[in-house]
């Protein structure tokens, strides 16, 4: 890594914070820096930069929280990988396709494929009795060789057996729904929370216990309104971010906001304006 030489303008108006962290950022914007490079210690920038150590700590911190920067306990302070853009209400092509369409190559790795019966709380989303069966999927989804997101997806067995023996790794779920069950998703609801990583996710996510991930739970529907998909989804924090796009639009001569159809932009990930929730 090069060499920081930095000077800060103590009679300036702007915090000293301020400046030592807009210094540290337009070295990784730049691509001097470059994701995954370790940064300068706290000590070697307090005396690189003549400040206490109070002011580290604040310029890093919301360096942090703008996702430029990982803490990791022990090791020191790297160069954030670059956060994996996904549009979270716009169109329903799933997250395989998001990816091919930003000129990345999506992986999945299937975990589980399987027939089963299904829980109070699946049977509900799906519009289903208790114990009737479905066909749960679950996922790791690779981009770019990092696991970014963990998929269980739930659909009814009647509506798709033929889903049961479908190679998912390195096609899209909402392809083959169509192509070979004639199955279209018309449209689909999802919320979205910030929850922490227990011990299996984090393992398979490759990230520490207790680190934030974003939660999207999403149920999908058929042109007819028959729920055809229900799924939950894990997406790193520190690797995804998902965009939306707001306009005002004109009802009976009232103007209103809503949510539609836009372009999202690419990696940086979460920055989250907002990782589509959809998956698939």
């Amino acid at each position: 890594m090069s060499s920081l030489v930095a000077a800060i303008n103590r009679d300036a108006p702007v915090p000293l914070y301020v400046q030592v962290k807009d210094s540290l950022r337009e070295r990784i914007e730049s691509g001097v820096w470059k994701p995954g490079d370790r940064i300068p210690g706290e000590s070697d920038l307090c005396q690189i930069f003549d400040v206490s150590r109070t002011v580290v700590l604040q310029a890093l911190k919301e360096l942090s929280f703008e996702g430029l920067i990982v803490r990791r306990q022990g090791k020191g302070t790297f160069v954030a990988e670059p956060k994996i853009g996904e549009s979270l209400v716009q169109k329903l092509t799933g997250f395989y396709q998001d990816m091919v369409d930003r000129g990345l190559t999506p992986v999945t790795q299937v975990l589980r494929q399987a027939r089963s019966p299904s829980s109070p709380k699946v049977a509900a989303r799906l519009g289903l009795r208790p114990g009737e069966e479905v066909i749960e999927i679950e996922r790791l989804r690779f981009v770019e060789g990092d696991p970014i997101v963990l998929v269980t997806t739930y659909l009814p067995y009647g509506l798709c057996p033929q889903l049961l023996q479908a190679e998912l790794s390195r096609q899209s779920l909402y392809v083959f729904l169509e192509r070979n069950c004639g199955l279209a998703i018309a449209r689909g609801r999802r919320t979205i929370e910030a929850v922490s990583a227990g011990s299996r996710e984090a393992e398979l996510l490759r990230t520490e216990a207790g680190a934030p991930l974003i939660r999207l739970v999403s149920v999908s529907y058929l042109g007819d309104g028959t729920p055809l998909e229900y799924y939950e989804a894990l997406h790193r924090g520190d690797r995804s971010r998902f965009e939306v796009e707001l306009v005002r639009i004109r009802e009976q001569g009232v103007h209103r906001e809503a949510m539609v159809e836009g372009e999202p932009d690419l990696p940086p990930g979460t920055g989250v304006v907002p990782p589509s929730g959809q998956e698939r």
